[in-house]
């Protein structure tokens, strides 16, 4: 037997508090990733040629690994 739920909304059908509420949680989410970008290739420069040779890195993968691209 099935059964069709009236109560919820449409998928994708949300009004403009949602819209405005999502844009928020959108940039939010922006600043994050940009953040945690920024402090890993903070974290990475301070790490001398030496050291990023012994986790198989260069000076070179750094922006590739902050921003999550594949190095290998």
């Amino acid at each position: 037997m099935a059964a069709f739920d009236t109560t919820r909304t449409t998928y994708g059908s949300t009004g403009l508090f949602g819209r405005i509420g999502m844009t928020f949680v959108a940039l939010a989410s922006a600043l994050v990733s940009w953040n945690e970008s920024r402090m890993s290739k903070k974290s990475l420069n301070a790490l001398t040629d030496r050291e990023l040779a012994d986790i198989g890195l260069s000076r070179s993968d750094i922006e590739d690994i902050a921003t999550g691209k594949p190095v290998f």
